[in-house]
């Protein structure tokens, strides 16, 4: 069996995506063109490629242990070449579970029964972003297939008779000029009304639907992927971050650009609105912007972290900025110093995302302490008490990385998810 570049392409694509590379799969997609293969990710399994280098180090060990004649060298070694052949991932593992004393604090999860699950199945392509509509019962997801779809979900039913009675509506991305379908849908947001979707997708474009599916305006600013889109509390401006390493504040009425950040000296990963007309943007150049609308230049600077900054998010007052990083750290900003207030370092790999719970002060739970989630790709979620700035509980069922946390309404229970091409667990919520 042979190989083609394609395909090679497009193994070496979904080891980067699958390893929480992202921003780098989405490059290297866009490089090297494997969405036109025409390869159904479908039919490729996680951990193709692993699999294949892993089988062909089997395969030369096996050759360099048979002698001319076919017969099977003893050299001993049969623990080494079984060493050699592990994942160094499942290695360390296993290692911590032989040393493990069983003393370590898990969390109580809640497992959700099958016929309670509703699949929503449709898209022909990894779904890369969900969004809940804020006031009604509607879904919101994007795809690779350069589409969004509007889901209907019915709200006393799950399982198979919601499944049967869902609706929806299919967003489909196409080029302005060309006509053509656009590239992947890469992020999404509802207004706070619930009644328009942004969407931002890899040809640059950012687009508002109303909940019916109708495109209402394109946006064409940007030279590059659009990475992250968040509308401010009234509803009147969109904010978005791109790849080009500008953010663009823009007038929901209109289309028309109300100010073009050009902050940044590399992509802009993260965008999030601090109030109706303030907000922050972080980079892969390591720093955070803290802008306000009318203003040239920033309001304030954070670079404290020594890797590109992934995702950021402002607590239900506005007073507090968390960050995370591939530097293995989170961190929590005041626009009054400098300094970090708290530097979280307990993980041990890159964390992707962060979330502040709705609990605390300015929240419709005030008396319930604020906590704040992370997501790493040690596969670990954590809690942190800000106030003392530690990690009161770690949640260890995931044995892939963590790409997305999300609070219910009243912050008593936490929904954690893996990358769309990781083996999950049973589903559970904690």
């Amino acid at each position: 069996m042979a190989l083609t570049s394609e395909e090679l392409n497009y193994l070496l694509y979904r080891y980067l995506l699958e390893s929480g590379y992202t921003h780098t799969a989405f490059t290297f997609a866009n490089e090297s063109l494997v969405k036109q293969s025409g390869i159904n990710g479908a039919d490729v399994p996680p951990g193709a490629l692993i699999s294949f280098v892993q089988k062909g180090m089997l395969y030369s060990n096996i050759e360099q242990h048979v002698n001319d004649d076919g017969t099977i060298m003893d050299d001993g070694d049969d623990d080494k070449l079984a060493s050699l052949l592990l994942p160094g991932h499942v290695q360390s593992r296993e290692n911590e579970d032989k040393d493990d004393n069983g003393d370590g604090m898990d969390e109580d999860g809640l497992e959700v029964e099958a016929s309670k699950i509703t699949t929503l199945s449709g898209h022909d392509n990894e779904v890369f972003t969900v969004a809940w509509n804020p006031v009604k019962s509607l879904l919101a997801s994007g795809s690779g297939d350069s589409s969004a779809r509007i889901w209907h979900i019915p709200a006393s039913e799950s399982g198979p008779e919601a499944e049967r009675n869902t609706q929806w509506h299919q967003l489909e991305h196409f080029n302005a000029s060309s006509n053509e379908k656009a590239k992947d849908v890469t992020t999404l947001d509802w207004n706070s009304e619930g009644s328009l979707l942004a969407t931002g997708s890899y040809d640059g474009h950012a687009r508002i639907w109303n909940e019916q599916g109708k495109l209402v305006m394109t946006l064409q600013k940007h030279k590059g992927p659009v990475f992250s889109l968040k509308w401010n509390r009234t509803g009147s401006m969109l904010l978005s971050g791109s790849v080009d390493k500008t953010a663009i504040v823009w007038d929901c009425k209109t289309g028309d650009v109300i100010q073009h950040f050009q902050l940044h000296q590399a992509p802009t990963l993260d965008v999030d609105w601090r109030n109706s007309n303030s907000f922050a943007s972080c980079s892969t150049d390591k720093t955070i912007f803290v802008c306000k609308v009318g203003e040239e230049q920033a309001v304030k600077k954070f670079s404290g972290h020594t890797d590109e900054v992934n995702a950021i998010k402002w607590d239900p007052t506005g007073t507090m900025l968390a960050s995370c990083s591939d530097d293995y750290s989170a961190k929590i900003w005041s626009v009054k110093q400098d300094e970090p207030l708290h530097d979280l370092r307990t993980h041990t790999k890159e964390i992707y995302t962060i979330k502040w719970s709705p609990t605390g002060p300015g929240t419709k739970n005030p008396n319930k302490p604020l906590l704040l989630a992370t997501a790493s790709f040690d596969s670990l979620v954590k809690l942190w008490d800000i106030e003392r700035g530690v990690d009161v509980l770690t949640l260890t069922k995931h044995t892939e990385p963590v790409y997305s946390v999300a609070f219910n309404p009243t912050g008593d229970l936490l929904a954690s998810g893996l990358s769309p091409l990781a083996t999950p667990p049973p589903c559970s919520a904690v």
